[in-house]
Formats: structure tokens, sequence, C-alpha cells
């Protein structure tokens, strides 16, 4: 596990790079921002135009690198407020 969060800690910059790349493709509009309306917007589960396997996949694809990053930056965070507390 300890492994696990030094890995995490240490790809932040990794993970940044895909967030801006894979995470917002294809770039104009975003993918991910219109995949996050159609889940908040309550179409998502139901209705005509529910989402299929495939956007699924699409949220995974293209959030899996913005949520690594936001794992990773907490992580860091409390690293150094922890480093902080000690001295």
């Amino acid at each position: 596990m300890e492994n696990m969060k030094n890995q995490l800690k240490k790809n932040c910059k990794l993970f940044l790079i895909a967030s801006l790349t894979l995470g917002l493709a294809p770039f104009n509009p975003p993918h991910i921002i219109g995949k996050i309306q159609w889940i908040l917007g309550g179409n998502a589960f139901s209705g005509e135009n529910a989402m299929q396997a495939q956007d699924w996949f699409d949220v995974l694809l293209h959030g899996s690198p913005w949520l690594l990053l936001l794992i990773s930056i907490v992580l860091n965070l409390f690293a150094l407020l922890a480093k902080n507390d000690q001295k």
C-alpha cells in the first residue's frame, strides 16, 4: 500500500500530462465535459438517450487521468503538511 502511495505521489507530472492530453481529447469541446454534463443532467441512466457501454468506457478513459491527478495532488499535499508539522 505504501509503495502505491509513493508511486501516485511521484508521478504527478505524468498524470498532469495525461490529463491535458488524453483527459481533454478531443479538444473542442472536451469529451469528458460532455459526458459529465450528460451524467449530471440525469439522462445517463434512463430514457431514450441513456448512456451505452461505450459511453461509460469513454468516461473511464477520459476521466481516469483527472482522478489520478487529483489523488496525486492530495497525497502530495498531505505529505507536505505532515512534513511541516514535524518541524
